[in-house]
């Protein structure tokens, strides 16, 4: 490359952005965006509040990637702090929330952190293109352009690709961009659902509690357990409890064709203990004695055949464990996040392809995984700066 090359990145979200800050002090770069603007499905996941990452640091938040092994040296590379430190350079101070979750410091909204994003990569000369919508590639593997009625490519020394999943489609995130990758002979993953909700054949005594939390659960399927709170929805069950169990939920929905959760009701106490808070309850003030408010005890009754529950004497061990039948997942239109995308044995270790090694993919496009909790956005940022720096070692 020259001693200063041409980057085109096509995508404008987290991943495209922090790409476009790093490589401009050393590189000519052109950020394309299909919208009017960029970062819509970031304000869109600011919306209740911008979780924009989480504080675990080391093994505890490897663990929450998909493939690990992976995604260690990018998270190492560019972690939660570095993250912090690099909003509060622009003046977008951060806090740590409840379960270890961040957020930009209370009475900065959303559109405020992408603003200043924005106007910090403008700064360093990056020229942003809107309405520049990604169609597909010329004979020379350049990237075409529909802009209105016309179709254009750009060159340039490199491209990095950071176009997101599938998930949010009204954003502009659809995932047509697969079959365009799939033509120049790049192996992809077709599209799932990743975080999202479970569908559950609801009796007709739980349809009341539509829209009511369980809160304070502990939820769990095959080995895998996570603390937090469950919402049950008009399909099933959706929530911070759920969304983390949704790869081994489609696990077994692949193998068996059907899933089980696990929930307990009562995590903080074992059986036990239970046991002893009901040995001196009568019948009527057993669910009193164990605090179980009204949605709780409706999933217990719901899960709980009639007869074991009017019984009484294993009430200890349904709180602890009502199981709960799963037969899909929720399609990819209400999803978080999607798995899928361009296969990791694709790539190299910069984010290269194998096949194209003068393109570069981050953030969603990428068949990684992980939950929802600040995890998601972090992943896009560690894997777009991550990306970024592969081509400036190029150099």
């Amino acid at each position: 490359m020259t001693d200063r090359c041409r980057v085109a990145i096509i995508g404008g979200g987290p991943a495209g952005l922090i790409a476009a800050y790093h490589l401009a002090d050393r590189s000519a770069v052109h950020l394309y965006e299909q919208g009017r603007n960029p970062g819509r499905k970031f304000l869109v996941a600011g919306d209740g509040g911008l979780n924009i990452t989480n504080s675990k640091v080391g093994d505890a938040l490897f663990a929450q990637y998909t493939p690990a092994d992976r995604m260690r040296p990018i998270l190492e590379a560019f972690g939660p702090e570095a993250l912090r430190d690099w909003l509060s350079f622009m003046g977008i101070p951060t806090f740590v929330g409840t379960s270890g979750r961040v957020f930009p410091q209370r009475g900065i909204k959303p559109a405020e952190v992408l603003k200043a994003i924005i106007d910090a990569v403008r700064a360093k000369g990056v020229v942003i293109h809107t309405g520049h919508r990604f169609v597909g590639f010329d004979v020379g593997t350049r990237p075409l352009f529909a802009i209105g009625e016309e179709r254009s490519s750009v060159d340039a020394d490199a491209f990095l690709f950071a176009l997101g999943g599938a998930s949010w489609a009204r954003t502009g995130s659809t995932g047509d961009w697969l079959t365009e990758f799939e033509r120049i002979g790049v192996g992809i993953v077709p599209f799932q659902a990743g975080n999202c909700g479970v569908e559950v054949d609801l009796p007709a005594d739980l349809r009341p509690h539509i829209g009511k939390p369980l809160k304070n659960i502990a939820v769990g399927c095959g080995d895998k357990v996570v603390r937090g709170e469950l919402t049950i929805t008009e399909h099933g069950l959706e929530g911070n409890a759920i969304y983390p169990l949704v790869p081994e939920v489609r696990a077994q929905l692949n193998s068996l064709g059907k899933a089980e959760l696990h929930v307990d009701l009562k995590p903080d106490l074992t059986t036990d203990r239970i046991n002893e808070k009901l040995r001196d309850a009568s019948w009527k003030e057993r669910t009193a004695t164990l605090h179980l408010d009204r949605p709780s005890l409706a999933l217990l009754k719901a899960f709980t055949a009639k007869e074991r529950y009017l019984d009484g004497r294993h009430l200890a061990e349904d709180v602890k464990q009502v199981r709960v039948p799963v037969h899909a997942l929720r399609p990819i239109d209400e999803a978080i996040s999607t798995v899928g995308g361009i296969a990791l044995d694709e790539v190299n270790d910069d984010l290269s392809l194998k096949r194209h090694p003068n393109i570069f993919v981050a953030g969603e496009m990428l068949d990684w995984d992980a939950p929802t909790g600040g995890f998601l956005l972090q992943g896009a940022f560690s894997t777009g700066r991550w990306a970024a720096e592969g081509i400036l070692r190029r150099r």
